[in-house]
């Protein structure tokens, strides 16, 4: 019922700040400027206008879905002409994690970041949208197991599948506290629409990760905007705290059916504050996937590292590329 990508002229009235911190430039427009919106996957809602689920009162117009499909806000970087890697971030994040890494991989590979919504049959429309070939597929932390789910479901469209501190054991079948209070009655509809602890402690209580002011502005921007980004916020995270615990089984399940062809690399930041270690070591092993460990990254491992994790990708996957 909410849009993530609303413009930022649009204001719905239901975020705290309700805008820009300022109306001078800010230092995300320039991020923005280097992307544009994809069009994938049909809109399947009621044609009733979105709501508040506070209130109850009707959300502005830059909040409302569109009659026809999903927009996604992407970044391309390289020669189209070369193998594509696309990189999805984890939850809460944006494609903006990955900008310390589309550099390193567009000397050699066409890289896409993008900010999605978190649905296997809506990832398998924007994939078929921007590639018409094999892919690369990275991702980070806990959208891991839908992006597994997708690969499970279209293992012929992948060259290789590389997962960043994904939730992999029964210790990490619960979502950590920063996250959880996402999911609470009230206290998370409230957080949810607070930019600072939706964006800025989120990204900052699971690892090593210092944000600077100008980065900050980024991942502030949709909650300043429009108040259907925390709704979405609260949404996905009452969702995931259901169901993670089956979500980390069947990404388990997947990954080590004797059916898996695909060529599977964990990465995994060891300063990480929310996912535990233990056990994804001998995972790897049980399931005969790769692992690399990154001892100074936490679990936005792009964030601490991006330019040694661009230069472990394009390692990876240049070991085989098919068409």
């Amino acid at each position: 019922d909410y849009l993530i990508d609303a413009p930022v002229s649009a204001g719905d009235g239901f975020s705290f700040s309700g805008g820009k911190y300022s109306d001078g430039p800010n230092p995300s427009d320039e991020w923005f400027k280097q992307g544009k919106f994809v069009k994938a996957y049909p809109v399947g809602g009621t044609g009733e206008k979105a709501k508040d689920p506070i209130f109850g009162l009707t959300m502005g117009a830059g909040s409302q879905a569109s009659g026809d499909v999903f927009r996604w806000f992407s970044v391309e970087s390289g020669n189209a002409d070369n193998p594509t890697v696309i990189l999805v971030h984890g939850f809460p994040s944006q494609a903006y994690s990955y900008r310390k890494v589309l550099p390193v991989l567009s000397k050699n590979y066409h890289a896409i970041a993008f900010d999605w919504l978190e649905y296997v049959s809506a990832l398998e429309s924007f994939v078929n949208e921007v590639a018409t070939n094999k892919v690369s597929l990275v991702v980070q932390g806990y959208f891991s197991p839908v992006v597994v789910k997708y690969a499970s479901k279209n293992q012929e469209k992948l060259n290789d599948l590389i997962l960043l501190n994904p939730p992999l054991t029964a210790k990490h079948a619960n979502l950590p506290s920063t996250l959880s209070i996402f999911s609470n009655f009230l206290l998370g509809e409230i957080f949810s629409q607070d930019p600072l602890r939706a964006s800025d402690k989120a990204l900052t209580s699971c690892g090593p990760y210092a944000m600077k002011e100008d980065d900050a502005m980024v991942y502030r921007r949709p909650y300043l905007t429009s108040g259907s980004s925390g709704f979405a916020l609260n949404a996905i995270s009452r969702a995931m705290k259901k169901e993670l615990k089956a979500y980390v089984e069947d990404t388990k399940a997947i990954l080590m059916d004797k059916n898996w062809k695909v060529r599977t690399t964990v990465c995994w930041g060891q300063r990480d504050r929310w996912l535990n270690y233990d056990e994804v070591e001998d995972f790897c092993k049980n399931s005969n996937h790769k692992l690399i460990e990154l001892p100074m990254a936490g679990h936005h491992v792009q964030e601490d590292s991006g330019e040694e994790l661009g230069g472990i990708i394009s390692g990876l996957i240049s070991r085989r590329i098919v068409t």
